[in-house]
């Protein structure tokens, strides 16, 4: 997988001055809506005056074919995942590999949680980076996230954007399960917060109630939401 230089995108998760803003972001590396978002909230972090925390919650939408059934979408089987992912990047202007869904369908989307939470590890900043780039990868480049090689070579591309980011360590902990109890906790979260959908954000400014907005957002909206709060 070949990554251009414009897609190393700056993982700062602060800005200077003005109020803070924390931001809960409940997502799986397999939600086509989530990819749309994060361009959304890239610039929502270049907009907002002041500083915005950020806690990414992966939320395990795929457990295996057998256990899953989106009957909003009418969607049980692999093939039929397709259809909505053409219907998502119609609606929102991207070019969306749909194509894998038929010629080789993720299995689960937890292998690629686990690899989050285990780049997590390391930094926020690597955990961010390396959703980034797996979303990246089924997202543009029509890559099988459940397969671990494939998760390595999402690790590949961290790597070269972070110096602090150990592929070795990496490596290692996916193979001794230390992400695991990671996983699990954020699974619980998102079962015991009721959050049956995704990207959901929960958005607390100081003082003040915490906003649940649910599905995909322009960055303006989102803005609006949060001075409304």
């Amino acid at each position: 997988m070949t990554m251009k230089n414009s897609d190393q995108e700056s993982a700062t998760l602060e800005k200077q001055g003005g109020s803070t803003i924390s931001i809960v972001y409940y997502t799986d590396p397999l939600c086509c809506w989530s990819w749309a978002l994060d361009k959304q909230l890239a610039h929502l972090e270049k907009e907002w005056p002041g500083n915005i925390t950020w806690r990414y919650c992966m939320g395990g939408l795929l457990p295996g074919w057998n256990q899953y059934a989106d009957h909003q979408n009418s969607i049980v089987r692999p093939a039929q995942m397709g259809p909505l992912w053409m219907q998502a990047g119609e609606m929102l202007q991207l070019d969306l590999a749909h194509r894998i869904w038929v010629t080789d369908p993720p299995a689960s989307s937890y292998p690629a949680c686990i690899a989050v939470k285990c780049a997590e590890i390391q930094s926020a900043v690597a955990g961010r980076h390396y959703l980034h780039f797996v979303r990246k990868a089924v997202m543009e480049h029509g890559l099988n996230i459940s397969r671990h090689e494939v998760l390595h070579q999402v690790a590949e591309c961290v790597a070269g954007v972070s110096k602090q980011f150990s592929l070795a360590r990496f490596v290692q902990d996916m193979e001794n399960d230390a992400a695991l109890e990671l996983f699990r906790k954020d699974l619980q979260e998102t079962k015991y917060r009721n959050i049956n959908r995704f990207p959901t954000l929960v958005i607390q400014r100081p003082e003040a109630r915490g906003v649940v907005v649910t599905g995909y957002r322009p960055a303006e909206v989102l803005l609006h939401i949060i001075n409304d709060a």
